[in-house]
Formats: structure tokens, C-alpha cells, sequence
């Protein structure tokens, strides 16, 4: 309980300026990501801004990695595109005011579960994601966030490319913000690059009046991110059975595809910042994020690996770049709205691109002929699905399978038995190599039941029966002994094994004293 309060770490040197600018840097990137988040699903922009303010600041002070940060996304923004289509299907002429509570509602019950991962210590299993896995999402990202700049290219409202004079002008802004980025940080580094970026191409636009792509052209006519602080809104919705079974499906899905991307973003700044983060509080943090986000009228979201990557790239590290981030989002929203909307687009789709370049692991290609062949076609299968399909979860998951079956496999061909006759003329059969239901196969073809002595020792001590198969196999082959005739002696295995290998019980021997000690790293 004592991490849960110690919220800051006052002990910890921040630079001041630093982390304030990085904030400002990071609250510009916020503005069209989350507006464009929102229009996925047909919510207004301040839907979606307000559920970067609140998550934002939420998991700034209460989160497991300082630095990173979180708002309206669009995984997220996805999954209320079904659960719309569900409503609209069950409530024929439902309104939107309606559909809106019924996301609300979502939301909160996402966070709940969210907070109930966190306190049954469940972000530990993060770590089970494979290495492949983790380059195939964070390029299946890269992706993702490189391919959502170019309808910026588009004439608004249509498929159309931009031509002529009004695309040029995009290109030679969008290449000298990120020159700008590129080139400013190897003069000085006192100064965030993305900022003066944003700074110097805006203020070529707006001085030159210069007719381009503005945050303004980007939303809906009769829309506008001008609003005051985000409005209470209970979720006016029956409480009934039917509603529960609505949206518990979507709530589940919102937590689970939350919490994956948000701590595979927590592993990645962990690497960045050569620091470790709470996987358990980040949750925690992430599940009250998202309640509080559902009752201030917010879409919901998680860790944003864009915006994290600006905000660590700037050079901060702690929390104060994200509480700066989100007041000075609501600020934009309360106060700015009307620059903020003059702001070009360009510089922008800039700083994005240099995002989804830095944030690509081009190291990849160097590993395809170093990993094994599984590894590689992992990693390729887990970056299309996320780039394809931007189903994170799905793409993890299917990743972190097949890396399963995978390993299975390659551990099932190591089970091997060293043969010989003592002095006595007793048989041994000494066991190397985990017995699973990968392996059980293979261990039973290791045995001469018909040609062995009357007596035979099977030794565990260099391996392991890892599974409900593995007992299964070891009941069989000492049926099959005893049908012969003949004794064995199953020695070294774990208590558990004993207890379980029932149809052996009167023939078993072993020796408890010498089976290993397992120990299991726990999360703190």
C-alpha cells in the first residue's frame, strides 16, 4: 500500500523547464489525436479531448511510469464502433445522447475490471510477452501512427490528393518541421526540437497568412474543441440484466486492449529511460483514469505510445511533463481553442512522422537471419495484424501463441534418457528435459518395457513434469511395467506428482530431501 501513496519521488532531480516544455510540446500532439479519435466513432471532438485531459492527468500523478502518457486512442476509439452498431441494431431510432450514456457506462465498467487487474497483480504477466511480440507491436505502431497522417494529404471530405500549390505547400511544411526535429537537437539540446518546430512553421503560416491545412479543417462544420471544464454525466441507462450484458462484452474488451497497449508502452519507455515501471499501479492508474474519464463526459483510452515517445524524447522524466500536458490541454480547451485552431497541420503530420521513424525498430531487420525462424515470423505476423486490423489485443495475443506453441515444440524434441545396468542389474533411466504434454510422446518411446530387468529406477533430477500430461504419461509407463511384471522406481519428483500418480502408488520410490526448489519471481 505504501507505493500506492508515495506518488512522487522527491528525492528525484527534475529539471524544471524541461519537463514543462516537453508538457506544452506534448498537449499540441494531443489536440488532433484526440479529435481524430473521437470522429471514429461519430463523437465530438470534446469527447475525446476530454478524455485525453482526464487520463492525462490521472495516470500522471497515479501511474507506475512516470513519463509516459495516456489518452483517447484510437484502439480504443475502435471497439465503440461495434458496440454503436449494437445499440443501433437492439434500439432501432436510439439517440445519441442515449448512445453516448451507454459509452459512458462502458467506460466506467472497463476501468473497474481495470483496477481489479491491478490489485489482483496481474500486470506481471506482461513479462510474458515475447521479445518478437514486442517488435511486432511497437512496428505494427509505427506503422499505424505513419499511415494516420496521410489523410492530412486529402482534399477535407474526400479521397481525393491534394495538387498543385496546396499540396506542395503541405510537403515543404511537413519536411521542414521535420528537419527542424532532425537538425535543431544537434546545435543545442536546451530547447525541445518538436516545440520550436510546432513554434517556427506555425508562425510562418499564421505571419504569411499562408493558405494550408489548419486543426480547424480537420473538424466537423458546427463542431469546436471550445469548452469549459469537462461536465459531470452520470450514465443515464436502465440498470437492468440486459443492459449489464450489453456492454460488460465491450467494457471487457476496452480494459484488455487498454491495459496490453499500456503496459507494452510501459516496457518500452522502461527501455528508453533504462528505469522500471509499476506494471500493477500503472492499472490501478489506468482503471481510475478510465472511471473518472466515463463520469467527465471522456471516451475513454490508455497509455498513447506516440505522445509518450515525444514526451521522453523532449528529455522528461517525470510526472510534472504530464500534469503540465493535460492543464494545459484544458486550457487550450477552456481558453486557446481559437489559436489552437489556427495551428497547421503540417506541423503536426511533422512531429507524428518523426514519432512513427524513432519509434519503428529498424534494428529489426538486423535480427532476421540471427532469430530463429518462428521468432522472425512472429515478429512479421504481430506487426501486420497491428498495422492491418489495429487490433492490438488480438495481435499480441496471437503472438504471444504462437511464440507458446513454438517453444512447446522446440522443448519437446529435448526430452532425452541416459540408459544404463548397475551392479545390482538394475536398469536406469536418467531423465533430462521437461515431461509435458509436448513430450509425452517421445518419453514413452524411450523405454524397452519387454527387454528391461525386473527392476527399474526412472531418475527426475534433471527434469521436471511440468503438466497434467506428463503425470498421465508416467501413470501409463509404470502400467505398462507392471502389466510385464516388472518394478520401477520413480525417483526425485515433486510432491505434487506423488500425490497425483494415484495407479502408482504402491510401486513409487522417492526421494523428497533432493528435489529442487523452484522460486518465482514476484512483482513488487
Amino acid at each position: 500500500m505504501k507505493k500506492y501513496l508515495n506518488l512522487f519521488d522527491f528525492s528525484q532531480k527534475v529539471n524544471y523547464r524541461t519537463e514543462v516544455l516537453s508538457g506544452l510540446t506534448v498537449a499540441l500532439a494531443l489536440v488532433p489525436e484526440a479529435i481524430a479519435f473521437a470522429l471514429i466513432p461519430g463523437f465530438s471532438p470534446l469527447t475525446g479531448l476530454y478524455a485525453a485531459f482526464v487520463l492525462a492527468l490521472v495516470t500522471s500523478i497515479l501511474g507506475g511510469r512516470p513519463g509516459m502518457i495516456s489518452g483517447a486512442t484510437g484502439a480504443v476509439a475502435v471497439i465503440f464502433v461495434g458496440l454503436i452498431l449494437e445499440l443501433k441494431q437492439t434500439f432501432p431510432g436510439i439517440e445519441p445522447t442515449t448512445i453516448l450514456n451507454y459509452v459512458f457506462a462502458t467506460v466506467i465498467i472497463a476501468g473497474v475490471i481495470q483496477i481489479l487487474a491491478g490489485l489482483l497483480r496481474l500486470g506481471k504477466f506482461i513479462r510474458l510477452v515475447p521479445h518478437p511480440v514486442m517488435f511486432g507491436f511497437v512496428n505494427g505502431l509505427a506503422i499505424i501512427i505513419f499511415m494516420a497522417q496521410f489523410p492530412n494529404f486529402y482534399q477535407k471530405g474526400t479521397e481525393e490528393l491534394l495538387s498543385g500549390t496546396p499540396l506542395y505547400t503541405m510537403l515543404g511544411l511537413t519536411l521542414l518541421t521535420m528537419l527542424i526535429i532532425w537538425g535543431f537537437p544537434k546545435l543545442t539540446k536546451a530547447f525541445p526540437s518538436s516545440l520550436l518546430a510546432i513554434v517556427v512553421v506555425s508562425a510562418i503560416v499564421i505571419g504569411f497568412g499562408i493558405d494550408t491545412l489548419t486543426v480547424a479543417d480537420t473538424i466537423q462544420e458546427g463542431e469546436s474543441i471550445k469548452g469549459g471544464f469537462p461536465p459531470l454525466s452520470i450514465p443515464k441507462i436502465p440498470f437492468t440484466w440486459d443492459t449489464f450484458l450489453i456492454i460488460i462484452p465491450y467494457s471487457a474488451i476496452v480494459a484488455g486492449v487498454g491495459l496490453i497497449e499500456s503496459l507494452l508502452t510501459l516496457n518500452i519507455i522502461d527501455e528508453i529511460t533504462e528505469t522500471r515501471g509499476s506494471g500493477n499501479k500503472e492499472c490501478v492508474a489506468q482503471g481510475t483514469a478510465n472511471i473518472l474519464s466515463g463520469f467527465l463526459s471522456g471516451m475513454g483510452g490508455c497509455a498513447m505510445i506516440g505522445q509518450s515517445l515525444i514526451n521522453t524524447s523532449s528529455g522528461a522524466r517525470a510526472r510534472l511533463s504530464g500534469i503540465t500536458a493535460a492543464v494545459m490541454l484544458l486550457v487550450f480547451i477552456m481558453f486557446g481553442s481559437s489559436l489552437i485552431e489556427q495551428l497547421p497541420m503540417a506541423a503536426l503530420v511533422g512531429l507524428m512522422f518523426m514519432v512513427a521513424i524513432g519509434t519503428f525498430e529498424w534494428a529489426s531487420f538486423k535480427t532476421f537471419r540471427k532469430m530463429p525462424n518462428s521468432d522472425v515470423i512472429v515478429m512479421v505476423l504481430v506487426t501486420l495484424i497491428t498495422a492491418i486490423t489495429h487490433n492490438l489485443a488480438v495481435a499480441v495475443l496471437l503472438g504471444v501463441i504462437i511464440s507458446a506453441l513454438a517453444y512447446s515444440w522446440e522443448n519437446a524434441k529435448r526430452i532425452r534418457a541416459r540408459k544404463h545396468l548397475d551392479e545390482n542389474g538394475v536398469k536406469h533411466y536418467e531423465i533430462y528435459g521437461p515431461l509435458f504434454f509436448g513430450s509425452t510422446t517421445l518419453f514413452g518411446e524411450k523405454f524397452d518395457v519387454q527387454n528391461d530387468p525386473s527392476e527399474v529406477i526412472i531418475d527426475f533430477q534433471e527434469s521436471r513434469v511440468a503438466d497434467m500430461s506428463g503425470i498421465e504419461a508416467l501413470n501409463k509407463i509404470t502400467e505398462r511395467y507392471a502389466k510385464a511384471g516388472k518394478k520401477v522406481h520413480l525417483r526425485h519428483l515433486s510432491k505434487d506428482c506423488i500425490r497425483l500418480l494415484k495407479n502408482a502408488e504402491d510401486i513409487i520410490e522417492v526421494n523428497v530431501m533432493e528435489d529442487p526448489t523452484y522460486k518465482v519471481v514476484v512483482d513488487s
